[in-house]
């Protein structure tokens, strides 16, 4: 399940699916009780836990930068902790992390892996990456028995009749192993890529790109990295809504599924979805405009 070719393809469409908050209710649960503690925990910002906890949550949660890949949303928002009066006030030591944001601009793959080789050169790096396994040692004490949402098994059942299928996740590959087999959902697909095999760009170019027709191709996802992800081969796009996940699938099965299958998909009506995407999803924090306490 790590390995996509093409004589790999068996029908004339392909569709990828994301995995936390798209497929498995499991992203409140990850960023509230792994990420964002262990960050407090790791980065000694318990004075300021409060501004951590409101900034974690709209960086990966509430805001168009949700579905970022775990190492840019650190930098993202030990940015914002940087620029809030409030946190100033406390003279709380923030990291300027300069190491690790070099690192995301040279490589092309943001995983453990990756981050590892290059804690060899430089050693600022490996602090970062014990971040990252004291991350993924939570998730995998915490995060087990959820479910996927309602009408995925029968919208994936459906949709495996017409297309080959993939996981693009930038969780840990390990994880979505373990997630999607826990549940019975590998029957379904082809091949699980996760955060070990680069950007979900480069794992639809990977797999995809040059195998089907650009209106034969969708990415399935809740956040606008899905969507740009999409864009950049090419492919169809389909939001799962934050907070409307369930009526979402459904309406993947009664509505937007069918439409793709017929070649009616891109236009107004794929238009429509990704509005009420960007609705709920803002780019500024509600802090941003806020009157600053004096």
């Amino acid at each position: 399940m790590n390995s996509f070719q093409s004589s790999q393809k068996r029908k004339p469409f392909f569709i990828a699916i994301d995995s936390d908050g798209c497929v498995f209710d499991t992203m409140e649960v990850k960023h509230k009780e792994c990420f964002c503690p262990v960050t407090i925990r790791h980065y000694g910002l318990q004075a300021i836990s409060k501004f951590v906890r409101e900034s974690w949550e709209f960086v990966n949660l509430y805001s168009l930068h949700r579905g970022m890949n775990r190492f840019p949303a650190l930098v993202k928002v030990m940015e914002q902790l940087v620029q809030r009066p409030e946190v100033q006030r406390r003279n709380v030591q923030i990291p300027a992390l300069e190491e690790l944001k070099n690192w995301i601009q040279s490589t092309p793959k943001l995983g453990n892996p990756a981050l590892s080789d290059a804690a060899k050169v430089h050693t600022a790096l490996s602090d970062t990456l014990q971040w990252s396994e004291d991350i993924n040692h939570s998730i995998t004490e915490m995060v087990h028995g959820v479910p996927p949402f309602p009408y995925v098994h029968d919208a994936l059942d459906e949709a495996c009749m017409s297309a080959d299928m993939i996981v693009a996740s930038s969780t840990p590959e390990d994880a979505l192993i373990r997630e999607w087999k826990e549940h019975g959902l590998s029957q379904y697909i082809q091949m699980i890529a996760g955060q070990e095999m680069g950007a979900k760009s480069h794992q639809l170019s990977a797999t995809a790109a040059d195998h089907y027709a650009p209106s034969h191709m969708l990415m399935i996802g809740d956040a606008f990295s899905d969507y740009h992800a999409a864009c950049s081969v090419g492919a169809c796009f389909y939001p799962i809504l934050p907070s409307e996940e369930e009526s979402s699938w459904k309406r993947f099965i009664e509505e937007a599924l069918p439409k793709f299958l017929k070649n009616q998909y891109v236009g107004a009506y794929q238009e429509e979805l990704i509005q009420e995407l960007r609705q709920r999803l803002p780019m500024h924090p509600p802090w941003h405009t806020s009157p600053i306490e004096k």
